[in-house]
């Protein structure tokens, strides 16, 4: 009997991927998840088949990552008898097993090229070829889901990954963010954990004091939410008197809110040098380009509309109020102009030049008097 299936939390985060989850299975659309290692991405592909119109055939679950080439080839599509050396007999391979269902290839990034020219030919076609056989087998109708923690973009850059297949497997894609950016769900999953762990081990799940809580909130999971259960369990163990405590917690914990303090205290007590200020001087004084300094971040909502226009003014200073002079100030060729202006005016980034004009009219006028006193 399989184990109920579901996406704990209340972030706005894990609403977004229930939301995907919801659209991806109302289709036989490939799709590709990514996501920290850790984060829970097998959990989304179990919910798409759970939730799909293939939930009464098979889920079959693969770590491509846990089987050398020659025996994930073998694995994946099966072989004939005699074909190597332990081969007794004939194998259906997990394609076969999952034909009207679901495969489930996590960790689909490390696959060596070979595999990943036999997974397009079979994601073309639907046919596959056993080990050793001389003939393939009719088309399957399998569902393709695959889940990477890899940056399969840098990849594709380094000729390490296919990108005609990530194409193919990147129809609908799902990013399970890391458990740092959604916080708020800290709390529920470590009372899920614990009661879960608690039911296992026949214990009375302990209560988590405030100050311990605080701890636990502000660590920066890098296991995610696999460490998190793991911890929720070790703390069920630990703490047979009912209560977790910060002396309680395991030390990478207690380290990491230690280490945050100092540097919190450190930060406190240094200047803080403005946003703006540092990527102006990022473009003056080290050649850096608007577009690459500024515009990539902004668009990555990096970068907010105020620090733009701060970084503008400070640009106008400079320049005396000449906008084609910032350009040039910015590190981008003359045709750029009106891409530069036309890019200040549609994000309401645009800081009128009159002011500094005047300013410069009036400093000019101040020597000028100066002078004559």
């Amino acid at each position: 009997m399989n184990k109920t299936v579901m996406m704990v939390g209340v972030s706005a985060a894990i609403r977004g991927v229930e939301e995907e989850i919801h659209h991806a299975a109302r289709s036989d659309a490939k799709i590709l998840i990514t996501g920290e290692s850790g984060v829970g991405k097998e959990i989304v592909a179990r919910l798409i088949h759970d939730r799909s119109s293939r939930s009464r055939a098979p889920l079959v679950t693969i770590n491509c990552a846990g089987f050398p080439d020659s025996l994930l080839e073998s694995e994946m599509f099966g072989h004939v008898k005699g074909s190597f050396t332990d081969a007794h007999r004939d194998k259906r391979g997990w394609l076969e097993t999952a034909h009207g269902g679901t495969i489930f290839m996590d960790e689909v990034g490390e696959m060596s090229l070979r595999m990943q020219a036999l997974l397009l030919r079979f994601l073309e076609t639907g046919e596959i070829q056993r080990v050793g056989s001389d003939r393939r087998l009719p088309p399957l109708d399998v569902r393709v889901i695959t889940a990477t923690h890899r940056k399969l973009m840098q990849h594709i850059a380094d000729k390490t990954f296919r990108e005609d297949l990530y194409y193919r497997l990147n129809v609908v894609h799902i990013e399970v963010p890391p458990l740092r950016e959604r916080r708020e769900d800290i709390f529920v999953l470590l009372t899920h954990f614990l009661r879960m762990a608690s039911e296992t081990h026949r214990m009375t799940a302990p209560e988590v004091t405030s100050e311990a809580l605080e701890c636990l909130t502000a660590y920066e999971w890098p296991g995610n939410v696999r460490e998190l259960r793991n911890v929720a369990e070790r703390l069920v163990l630990k703490c047979r008197d009912g209560k977790v405590d910060v002396d309680k917690l395991p030390s990478e914990v207690v380290r990491d809110r230690r280490e945050r303090r100092t540097k919190d205290e450190a930060a406190q007590r240094a200047p803080v040098t403005p946003t703006h200020q540092v990527m102006f001087d990022h473009m003056l004084k080290e050649g850096a380009s608007f577009w690459s300094e500024v515009y990539e971040p902004f668009m990555a909502r990096d970068l907010t509309r105020h620090e733009v226009r701060e970084l503008v003014r400070l640009g106008l200073e400079h320049t005396r109020g000449n906008y084609k002079l910032l350009v040039s100030s910015f590190n981008m060729p003359p045709e750029d102009y009106k891409k530069f202006l036309n890019f200040l005016r549609k994000y309401q980034c645009h800081v009128p030049f009159q002011r500094f004009r005047m300013m410069t009219a009036a400093m000019s006028g101040r020597s000028a008097d100066t002078a004559i006193a």
